[in-house]
């Protein structure tokens, strides 16, 4: 194989197409994660089948209800078969767990999160997923405070003090921390808190661009989920300022990317599938950044190496995947390529 240089993470085996190495990254699904919560085992298996065709090779889940370490044995096991029988094993996503959704009572999805009476049980619980995931905690920051009545607005779920114990308290166990927020008000105390990615981050701001880029605060946009917003608006009409704040928050959300973009934030590829989207999203997902005007190059090596770096900081780069990812068209040229996704020249 040789590089082919402006493609960045890419390279052409003769004869074959354009290969991906590694795959594609997903920065942000959630296996074993359906509209009504947590699926049972052989829904979870279709949806990392369904992220194979879609050409990824890493996973990270943020946030499911249930425990899914057991898929890793199940996916040892299928490669282990085909290649007792000869066949060329398939692609199969390697996934990193940041545990379970942490939450207030009434502050999210239903039956998503692990849901905590009080604020102040959050760092030793933060503790806990931290030791039972794959080195990564997902805390949820801020949702809509349907108690306020008519006045309800996307509003911060925990203390700024409760916030800066519990990232320490992920770090003290070797995780790291990404948080959900939509809202402005709840992104100041996550980036002192020392948070380490941020998903969705649409309240963000030039000042708070700023502080993200210095701090080396990654973020995963999900454009096709901020695209839901005006959905969610329009059924929420008893929630008026609620309705205006998302609807504003969508408005905003391309040139938001593109500003983070220039100031030098990591952004991360995150398709948000689960719940209601679907695992084989990525590569719509990577499009709609063209949006906020990135060249189909940059995208790709967002979505590849520079992503695979920050998720697999002590790793080589190339995941270890059971197989390349060929497409018959340069995806660095044209990034509708990877809606064709080969393995082994078959199309998966």
């Amino acid at each position: 194989m040789r590089a082919t240089g402006p493609a960045q993470g890419v390279t052409v085996p003769a004869g074959d197409g354009f290969v991906i190495p590694g795959g594609l990254v997903d920065a942000h699904c959630h296996i074993g994660l359906g509209p009504g919560g947590g699926v049972d085992r052989a829904t979870a298996m279709a949806q990392v089948r369904a992220a194979a065709r879609a050409g990824i090779g890493l996973i990270r889940d943020c946030g499911a209800p249930t425990d899914t370490h057991w898929i890793d044995a199940r996916i040892d096991e299928a490669l282990s078969a085909e290649r007792a029988d000869g066949a060329e094993p398939a692609i199969l996503p390697r996934i990193i767990r940041s545990g379970r959704h942490l939450a207030r009572p009434r502050r999210y999805l239903p039956g998503f999160a692990l849901e905590l009476d009080s604020p102040g049980d959050l760092p030793k619980e933060v503790a806990r997923q931290a030791r039972a995931g794959d080195g990564w905690v997902k805390i949820v920051a801020d949702w809509i405070d349907r108690s306020a009545g008519a006045e309800a607005d996307i509003a911060p779920l925990w203390p700024a003090e409760v916030l800066v114990d519990a990232v320490a308290a992920a770090h003290e166990n070797g995780a790291r921390v990404t948080a959900h927020t939509f809202s402005r008000a709840a992104l100041g105390p996550l980036i002192e808190a020392g948070v380490d990615c941020l998903e969705h981050a649409t309240g963000a701001g030039p000042e708070e661009i700023a502080e993200i880029a210095a701090r080396g605060i990654a973020v995963t946009p999900t454009l096709l989920q901020v695209d839901n917003f005006p959905a969610f608006a329009h059924q929420a009409k008893r929630y008026p300022v609620y309705a205006a704040t998302v609807t504003a928050l969508h408005a905003a959300h391309d040139e938001q990317v593109a500003a983070m973009h220039a100031a030098g934030v990591r952004l991360l590829p995150g398709s948000d599938a689960g719940g209601s989207l679907p695992h084989d999203l990525l590569p719509h997902e990577l499009l709609a950044w063209r949006r906020a005007g990135l060249p189909d190059a940059e995208i790709l090596r967002l979505a590849t190496s520079s992503a695979r770096e920050f998720l697999e900081p002590e790793g080589d780069g190339s995941g270890e995947v059971s197989a390349p990812v060929i497409y018959p068209r340069d995806p660095a040229e044209d990034l509708t390529a990877l809606l064709d996704a080969f393995v082994h020249g078959e199309q998966l």
